[in-house]
């Protein structure tokens, strides 16, 4: 016979008090975007069930109250991820997936495009030296070994002609094109 002590009781329907202290745990505990607390919250209602004494609530009108109150701020959100992504290497292309998965509107998005414009060659600097590709490199890489790492570079979001760039640049050289000289 089992111990009723140990096993786990379900948790109780969500009521409006309680979806409103799950969001804001949710927001003081993660960075978060409108779209991404919509999302938990949906799925927080789908698991534990809503009370049947109340009307479903409207997760826009909570997360729009939440970003009113400075809770929520998808373009700093934006920016962040924009910052983030540029010190690790990641490119324009892999950001905008980034911001189109989180739920980031065209409009909160235009500063985080504008500092990733900004940081594409030191982007791909810091993603060459994380790889040890063209100047970061050891020694010369063969054709096919190229190949791979021209791969990886497009896969990381960078543009092609740049990806080519750094790839067939030698060791220790300077890459053409580079508007940073670094």
């Amino acid at each position: 016979m089992k111990d009723r002590s140990t096993q786990k009781r379900p948790a109780p329907p969500l009521n409006n008090r309680h979806l409103r202290d799950l969001a804001l745990h949710y927001v003081g505990r993660y960075a978060t975007t409108k779209a991404k607390l919509n999302s938990y919250l949906a799925r927080k209602i789908r698991e534990r069930g809503w009370t049947a004494a109340e009307t479903k609530p409207d997760l826009e009108a909570l997360s729009a109250e939440f970003a009113d109150l400075g809770y929520i701020d998808d373009a700093a959100y934006a920016a962040s991820r924009a910052r983030s992504f540029a010190r690790r290497g990641y490119g324009q292309r892999r950001l905008e997936q980034d911001l189109y998965a989180a739920g980031i509107s065209d409009y909160d998005a235009i500063e985080a495009r504008s500092e990733s414009a900004a940081q594409l060659w030191q982007s791909a600097h810091a993603f060459a030296r994380r790889k040890g590709i063209g100047p970061y490199a050891k020694e010369t890489a063969p054709p096919e070994k190229r190949q791979k790492q021209l791969a990886a570079f497009v896969r990381a979001g960078h543009a092609y002609d740049i990806a080519r760039k750094f790839v067939e640049t030698q060791p220790g050289e300077y890459v053409e094109g580079d508007e940073t000289g670094t």
